[in-house]
């Protein structure tokens, strides 16, 4: 490869470009071969030219790649793809969507800060702040979500980050992003939002107010359950600490994960919709069956924060969550009872899911913690993909006649 090498024309020109052109050709820089399509850098290590040349990088002297701990046009290429998409100076990707969040309190956070969490959280998430953070002298406590004066009563004087999520999972619950960056600014602290339900096609936080968004690329980024991997995204400030972090620990995003998603983040819009649109059908539906007690989607009318998720978001997701009769060995049966609709705990998937949270995702907590979160044993979660929609209806009233 040239020293000199200038892509020129071979480069696309994105100034001003909408938010689908961004995620097609967001983060390409072409090589010398002219590819059309985003080349994939299986290497672990980088040859230099001298000796010099070698320290300059290491040193962080002189842009370049070092080694693929921390650094992999690949893997960069899909970290601007993001940045652009959600409004960040710069994003870090990692390997897993819990390793973005171990990322960003490691980088982030000392012994003898606090954190507050929402209760609404997903279960890793819980045990990461419960069983380690806590252990290395992070102070945790939990808010609920929406509780705007609960989160600026909690507040203390060594409080560094909030952490929610929003849409939560599995409930869609929602906070006010804007007014809740109002109330951490106001008091020196951060606000990490964890977006996974939305994908920035459907919410930016950082717009909002927010200072940094995660999410699980495995899920509705990946789009067809493939590969795992996360991004962490906020200012280059922030950034700079997580590269570090990348840097010493490496829990590094592959190559060929990074290929994956970036060819996932170029039909990402269109899912997004379509997924939306199946999620609503379903939900409409579900409100109005027997058997089903209470339906969990910020779609709904009678969802107490309808209007915020208008507000906020430009759609309402892809998670259905409902409770129905029998308790747990309702659930099960239910769960049991179907037969198109995978039995799994992901999502984002372009394959519907469905899951008991009670008794996966959210297991390992404790019962008192779950009763907290709102995750009863009556709870079931449909992650709704992008088959027909009167398919998964049927699939669902097989659920319904076995109760």
């Amino acid at each position: 490869m040239s020293q000199d090498w200038d892509a020129g024309r071979l480069d696309s020109d994105l100034e001003g470009v909408a938010f689908d052109t961004l995620a097609v050709r967001a983060g390409q820089h072409r090589t010398p071969e002219g590819e059309h399509g985003d080349p994939m850098f299986f290497t672990s290590s980088y040859v230099f030219r001298t000796a010099a040349d070698a320290a300059a990088r290491f040193a962080g002297e002189v842009p370049g790649n070092v080694y693929s701990r921390y650094t992999n046009p690949t893997v960069r290429a899909f970290e601007e793809r993001i940045a652009a998409l959600e409004g960040a100076e710069q994003a870090v990707a990692t390997a897993t969507g819990m390793a973005a969040i171990m990322a960003v309190v490691m980088s982030l956070c000392s012994a003898g800060d606090h954190v507050l969490v929402s209760r609404s959280v997903f279960g890793s998430t819980i045990s990461l702040f419960e069983k380690y953070f806590k252990r290395f002298g992070v102070e945790v406590d939990y808010v609920p979500l929406a509780d705007l004066s609960g989160w600026d009563a909690a507040i203390k004087a060594n409080t560094k980050l909030l952490f929610v999520e929003s849409p939560s999972n599995p409930l869609a619950e929602l906070v006010d992003i804007a007014e809740l960056a109002k109330i951490a600014h106001a008091k020196g602290a951060m606000l990490v939002v964890d977006n996974c339900f939305c994908t920035p096609a459907l919410q930016q936080p950082l717009k909002l107010g927010a200072d940094v968004v995660v999410h699980s690329a495995t899920k509705f980024i990946d789009g067809q359950g493939r590969c795992m991997g996360g991004v962490v995204a906020g200012r280059s400030e922030q950034m700079k600490e997580v590269v570090g972090f990348l840097r010493t620990a490496g829990p590094t995003l592959s190559p060929f994960n990074a290929w994956i998603f970036l060819k996932g983040l170029e039909t990402l819009n269109l899912r997004m919709k379509a997924h939306c649109a199946n999620a609503q059908q379903l939900a409409e539906w579900l409100e109005q069956q027997d058997g089903v007690e209470k339906v969990h989607y910020a779609g709904l009318k009678s969802h107490p924060q309808h209007e915020l998720a208008q507000r906020q978001q430009k759609g309402f997701g892809a998670v259905v969550s409902f409770e129905v009769k029998g308790g747990k060995e309702g659930a099960w049966r239910f769960i049991d009872a179907t037969r198109l609709i995978s039995i799994t705990a992901n999502l984002g998937d372009s394959k519907t899911t469905i899951t008991h949270p009670s008794t996966t995702s959210h297991g390992r907590l404790a019962p008192q913690e779950r009763e907290a979160a709102g995750i009863r044993d009556s709870l079931i979660r449909v992650a709704v993909g992008l088959e027909d929609v009167a398919d998964l209806q049927a699939d669902l009233a097989r659920g319904l006649a076995a109760l």
